[in-house]
């Protein structure tokens, strides 16, 4: 379905155009009729699936109407993380071009001048606020913030937000809020928490339920079976003939990829790395240039695993085994997106087969294992599986075989 297909007000179809927006993805085409109706709506789709456009798009469509209270809070989106709170408004600036909607983001950080930005945008009345859950309860107990007339309440990443221990802050907003608020709530896995928040918030809610599970069929997904001690040889080994123009080497605590980042900056690499011990300018510059293509290797934990809009990421390698299934998915899910192609490879030592085995599960399929380069030494055994195939080295080349 085409976004001309849908009943958008022509400012909206203007910015889309401008932006080369064409074709709605499957979130889009069920989620924005269902959100143009004022239905409370809960939709389980993956990061990737164009789910910030979903709820975006016909939120800015009804303010576009000029029916909403002017220099008030229209509009409050609550998300997990600094980064994707600054990513939604980045979009929204995008989508809003062509109408007079007005957005403010407020995240935590140590800087007082942009606290003092968000105040001043809060007491303003911005449109839409795209704000991390503790950052608002700061502003909310400092008595300047009038949630009284919000209209759209939208979580995205509710799964997410809960692991992150955020479920009192949410419950706190939410009883700032009219009882006419329409709610949008937007989660990647629907375990039994996020199902009795959506039954406390959410009134007769719309459910839709995407596909989540499986990553991209255009992902090639491929696996080492080594020691610990293997690993950054294999890196060496796959990054001797070429480097990619831009992978994220996702490790499992930011302890971990301080040392990796420094392993593979004496390597002669690219590297950047992102983790919660940095300050949260230095976590902006980093993102500004692995965007700008000024890094290419960038190593972090699972915070940009979600909600990081990196379009051209050619590989994703995960130097140690996610700790659950759904975050393989998120991570891998970074690359192969906006139609291009990538792969995703997972190294697994003896200690993480498991964990490894029950990704295999989960996706219902065996992971192809790429053999260790024999200059590196002998390597554990990974009994139930049995599609080996001899590997080179060069990541490309691999992915031109299971074509």
């Amino acid at each position: 379905m085409k976004f001309s297909d849908l009943q958008l007000q022509d400012s909206v179809l203007n910015a889309l155009e401008a932006m080369r927006f064409d074709e709605c993805t499957p979130i889009q085409e069920q989620a924005i009729p269902i959100i143009l109706e004022g239905r409370d709506l809960i939709a389980v789709a993956q990061t990737g699936t164009g789910k910030t456009a979903a709820f975006l798009l016909p939120i800015l469509d009804k303010l576009s109407t000029g029916c909403y209270p002017e220099d008030a809070i229209n509009c409050v989106i609550m998300s997990p993380t600094r980064e994707l709170a600054q990513q939604i408004d980045q979009q929204m600036e995008g989508f809003s071009y062509f109408m007079p909607a007005s957005s403010v983001a407020v995240y935590g950080g140590n800087d007082g001048i942009l606290f003092e930005q968000q105040k001043k945008g809060l007491m303003l009345g911005a449109d839409v606020v795209i704000a991390t859950p503790g950052r608002l309860i700061a502003h909310l107990s400092l008595g300047y913030v009038n949630l009284s007339k919000v209209s759209f309440f939208v979580l995205d990443e509710a799964d997410r937000m809960l692991d992150m221990g955020f479920y009192d802050d949410i419950m706190q907003l939410f009883k700032h809020l009219p009882a006419t608020s329409q709610v949008i709530m937007f989660s990647a896995t629907m375990p039994a928490k996020i199902q009795q928040m959506a039954n406390t918030m959410l009134k007769n809610p719309v459910e839709i339920k995407l596909s989540v599970s499986k990553p991209a069929e255009k992902i090639i997904q491929a696996a080492y079976i080594c020691y610990e001690n293997q690993k950054l040889g294999i890196i060496q080994s796959l990054f001797t003939n070429e480097v990619p123009e831009r992978a994220l080497v996702f490790a499992s605590s930011k302890i971990k990829v301080k040392e990796v980042a420094r392993s593979l900056k004496m390597m002669k690499l690219n590297i950047g790395e992102i983790h919660s011990d940095l300050e949260q300018s230095q976590r902006e510059y980093i993102m500004r240039e692995f965007k700008a293509g000024r890094i290419n290797i960038l190593v972090g934990t699972d915070i940009v695993s979600r909600g990081i809009d990196v379009d051209d990421i050619r590989l994703v390698l995960n130097y140690d085994v996610p700790h659950d299934n759904e975050d393989y998915v998120h991570r891998i899910g970074r690359t192969a997106r906006a139609n291009n192609d990538g792969v995703a490879i997972t190294f697994v030592n003896e200690k993480e087969q498991s964990r490894f085995r029950s990704i295999e599960k989960f996706l219902g399929k065996n992971i192809y294992k790429i053999l260790v380069p024999e200059e590196l030494g002998k390597t554990p055994t990974y009994n139930l599986s049995e599609n080996k195939y001899k590997g080179n080295g060069n990541f490309r080349r691999e992915a031109k075989k299971r074509k």
